[in-house]
């Protein structure tokens, strides 16, 4: 424990660090030093005895949770310490996303549902192909219901906890009554694979901690502390699996800060957050007010703004630093003109602020608004590098390779398995593939078990015949490598065996691609390769759970950006987390921010949210912000007035806050300061 202090924390945050037992609330504001209390807290748990793997905290990426981890062990002093050889590494706390958690528990009890231990997870490609088989059973009228549709309504019902069953009752539109008719089928289609869809992981969890008291009291015996950070982002799922977790110990601390809740779009509830109080009455609440990250002027700018929405915890920033110059809102005659003069201005802070390009950000509200920037900054040479290009798991030799590794470790997976059927060629045309599925669904089994059944196959040609004995001999050498030799050995067979490296040239002829496409190849093996050495019993389906979980983290894009010295293109979502010297907030009118949907909808919750992302770009400035707005812009090739955004108005003072006659010294929810 030489490593551990607490010096050097604020009095809330040390009195969040020193709160050891007991529900407690962490309001931390943005820029207050959150992810220091939550590391200190959990260093301190077991300065005081609490075992480490007897602690649980949980956020929502891979990366905190890595992070996180290595600050708790430099805390502990277990970076410095020299093992001997073959000696045991110390217990650490559990520090999982919430999806590799829900993970662990359903490898462990996936039999109490009716699924295999060895369940596939399913990405967007996976789920698209089978809400396509879906639909087509449908047999809906034309373009009634499109696989994404119906992808995306279900998800947002697995996300508020509706079953297939309660479905029909919750759809309003026609869209969402056919969809409701495939919810069940899909399901369906899914058990029957073997497999579950992301949003499951969090549904098939909370179902066996709400239905299978025994499950619930056997997984809730394993921690005597349970943290969660980001609580404002849970949804409802999260909410219940937490509470089944917490309740025998109440020992549940949650750190967030409702006023950068901008994820309800996903499913995220804010509720949760500001009704912890009332879940846990003897809660205690410790606010962290002290920003270290902006100046004065930009926090000032910032609690004015988020003081319009009337449901939060009522907090205030505070500035560590001095108050700096004073936030710009400036109007252009047309988008055109805000691209030319934001790039300029830009392109003097390098040449004459000696500023880098990496330390300036230009934010917008929609993916479509960057279309005029990039075009201005490539003008003026000014490096720039934009979120949103194509993932590495999008790119087509990948998916295939996951396919197969998916196929050879769940052979049931018939999405995966016919994704790679005839990849490379090996004699199973289309006209054969559909013969397969016809006898399958005629037999109600898996392909795969079709393509077992000598009967079953003895008409098709021997073209087809010898590519399913390859296929069979393949699965088994594959199978056979990864579990006595190594998983990146039997990556080694399965590119020998498929001659992928052979069909990567077919299909590139410039050597550049082909060079691209292996490159990919040789970082997802090193991705294997890393899971490997940090696994104590490295197996197919753990990989592949891993990737699944944190895979689209790998090569994150962020950490790719942060490497180049270039200037930063995103939207308001994706910069939450982040923070630059300079930021330009763009496009500052109504129908961009707030967005058309939440003006359309006319509810108040839905422009708090969008105010909630106002104040969460205002909040990304360290020393210099700009907000900018065009007064025309062009529809349909139509100049058009424009609004300026009602946020302006509350900005600068110019909008009656009907929260300010609100009664002071309270705190949301009726906590007392």
């Amino acid at each position: 424990m030489n490593g551990f202090s607490v010096e050097g924390l604020n009095p809330p945050q040390a009195e969040a660090v020193t709160t050891l037992s007991g529900p407690l609330l962490v309001l931390a504001g943005a820029g207050t030093g959150k992810t220091r209390v939550v590391t200190f807290r959990i260093a301190n748990l077991i300065k005081h005895g609490i075992a480490p793997e007897r602690i649980l905290a949980v956020t929502f990426t891979n990366k905190a949770a890595g992070e996180m981890l290595e600050r708790v062990s430099e805390l502990l002093g277990h970076k410095q310490q020299r093992r001997r050889k073959g000696e045991k590494p110390p217990p650490k706390p559990v520090i999982s996303t919430f999806h590799s958690q829900c993970v662990r528990m359903l490898r462990e009890h996936a039999n109490v549902l009716g699924f295999p231990k060895k369940f596939s997870i399913y990405d967007r490609s996976d789920q698209e192909s089978l809400a396509r088989a879906v639909l087509r059973e449908l047999r809906l009228p034309g373009t009634a219901l499109k696989p994404s549709d119906m992808l995306s309504i279900i998800g947002s019902w697995k996300n508020e906890s509706i079953l297939p069953e309660q479905a029909a009752g919750h759809a309003c539109t026609d869209k969402e009554h056919f969809a409701a008719s495939g919810y069940r089928r899909y399901q369906n289609a899914l058990r029957a694979r073997g497999a579950m869809d992301f949003d499951d992981l969090l549904l098939h969890t909370e179902t066996l901690l709400t239905e299978h008291e025994e499950v619930r009291q056997a997984e809730a015996a394993k921690y005597d502390h349970v943290l969660v950070d980001e609580y404002q982002d849970t949804n409802g799922s999260q909410y219940r699996i937490t509470q089944a977790l917490t309740r025998d110990h109440r020992n549940f601390c949650v750190v967030g800060d409702d006023d950068q809740s901008i994820y309800a779009w996903r499913g995220a509830d804010v509720t949760h957050i500001l009704s912890f109080s009332k879940d846990w009455p003897d809660a205690k609440i410790v606010w962290l007010e002290d920003n270290y990250r902006s100046t004065g002027a930009i926090l000032e700018m910032a609690n004015t703004l988020i003081a319009f929405n009337a449901e939060r915890h009522d907090k205030i920033l505070k500035p560590d630093r001095p108050k700096g110059k004073r936030p710009r809102i400036v109007q252009h005659k047309d988008e055109t003109t805000e691209a030319e003069t934001v790039v300029r201005e830009i392109r003097h802070l390098i040449d004459n602020e000696h500023l880098q390009p990496k330390e300036i950000a230009i934010l917008f509200r929609t993916n479509e608004q960057p279309r005029l920037f990039e075009t201005e900054l490539r003008k003026a040479d000014v490096p720039y590098v934009m979120l949103g290009s194509q993932s590495f798991f999008d790119r087509r030799e990948v998916r295939d390779l996951i396919a197969y590794l998916k196929w050879i470790d769940q052979p049931d997976d018939e999405i995966s398995l016919l994704r790679v059927i005839n990849t490379p060629a090996r004699g199973l045309s289309n006209k054969t593939t559909r013969l397969l599925i016809d006898r399958a669904v005629q037999r109600g089994v898996p392909v795969w078990q079709v393509m077992q059944n000598a009967a079953a196959i003895e008409d098709l040609p021997p073209a087809a015949k010898r590519g399913i004995d390859q296929l069979r001999q393949l699965c088994a050498d594959v199978q056979q490598r990864a579990e006595n030799d190594s998983l990146v050995g039997a990556m080694e067979t399965l590119m020998q065996r498929t001659a992928y490296a052979d069909e990567i040239a077919k299909l590139y002829d410039q050597p550049d691609e082909r060079e691209a496409r292996m490159a990919s190849i040789g970082e997802f093996t090193n991705a294997m390769s890393a899971y490997q050495d940090k696994s104590e019993k490295p197996e197919l389906s753990g990989f592949l759970s891993d990737i699944a979980l944190s895979g689209r983290e790998m090569g994150s894009e962020k950490d790719k950006l942060a490497m180049k010295n270039a200037v930063w293109l995103l939207t308001m979502h994706a910069a939450k987390g982040l923070e630059f010297p300079v930021v330009y907030m763009v496009g500052m009118e109504d129908g961009f921010l707030p967005h058309s949907r939440s003006v359309k909808s006319g509810r108040e919750e839905d422009i708090a949210e969008e105010r909630r992302l106002c104040y969460v770009g205002i909040t990304r400035a360290q020393e210099s912000l700009t907000m900018s707005l065009a007064l025309t812009r062009r529809k349909w090739g139509k100049p058009r007035p424009t609004q300026p955004s009602r946020f302006l108005y509350e900005i600068t003072g110019k909008a009656d806050n009907p929260n300010k006659y609100r009664k002071q010294g309270r705190r949301g929810n009726g906590a007392r300061r």
